[in-house]
């Protein structure tokens, strides 16, 4: 987006990172939370109900809110867009703290919707290093994704987007977070899809340092959808 964008639309913009944020961790935590009820503890059952339900949000999400806000309902995300030139520095705060609290709302309105106590915070432990290294593996995807399909129109990008997602519940050991926002939503709920507050730090660390390191091909991709 550009700053020349009129002062109420770039408020909508904020305000509807903060709504996707907030109905992309409701996806996320609600559907794991049913999903563990009803798979009677095949996990391997839940996690496939988990990952298709994010997927499925995750697309139609994107549909909705691209054209007011670019959708991206991740820090990762709107810092690789600042990096590149793509979004104001300036305004990538607002764009953060939105996607934060909305993470945050997102987890407490699953625990409402399925009679939870409301605040929580999450005992299920995800660490070590096949866990840092998947985080890292599953951000670099993420971001490659992203900007590979910028050159499409957003129903493809929002398809591929969410076929990845889903896909990288699998393939990656961490079930694939690669969202600093979500991985701090996350530790607020003691459900199927928590994060233990400890173990955030350092899976906020590997996405960022996926950013780093895939900033290179973001930067060729770009240019090559200009070209």
């Amino acid at each position: 987006m550009s700053d020349s964008i009129p002062r109420q639309l770039r408020t909508d913009a904020v305000l509807a990172e903060f709504l996707a944020t907030t109905f992309l961790l409701i996806a996320v935590i609600g559907s794991g939370i049913a999903a563990e009820r009803l798979c009677s503890g095949n996990v391997g059952l839940a996690l496939l109900a988990n990952s298709i339900a994010t997927g499925a949000a995750l697309f139609v999400l994107i549909l909705v809110v691209g054209p007011v806000s670019g959708a991206h309902m991740n820090p990762v995300v709107t810092v690789s867009a600042a990096l590149v030139g793509e979004f104001p520095w300036r305004r990538a705060p607002l764009y953060v703290i939105a996607q934060i609290a909305g993470a945050i709302v997102g987890a407490w309105v699953a625990h409402l919707m399925f009679d939870l106590p409301v605040l929580q915070v999450s005992q299920h432990m995800r660490s070590g290093t096949g866990q840092w290294v998947a985080e890292i593996v599953a951000t670099i995807g993420l971001l490659m994704v992203i900007w590979g399909t910028t050159a499409y129109r957003t129903p493809i990008g929002a398809g591929a987007v969410a076929a990845y997602i889903t896909g990288a519940y699998w393939f990656t050991a961490s079930t694939s977070f690669a969202n600093p926002a979500a991985t701090i939503g996350r530790a607020f709920t003691d459900t199927f899809a928590g994060i233990r507050p400890l173990d955030v730090p350092m899976f906020v660390v590997a996405q960022l340092a996926a950013l780093v390191m895939v900033l290179p091909v973001i930067r060729a991709l770009k240019r090559a959808a200009a070209s």
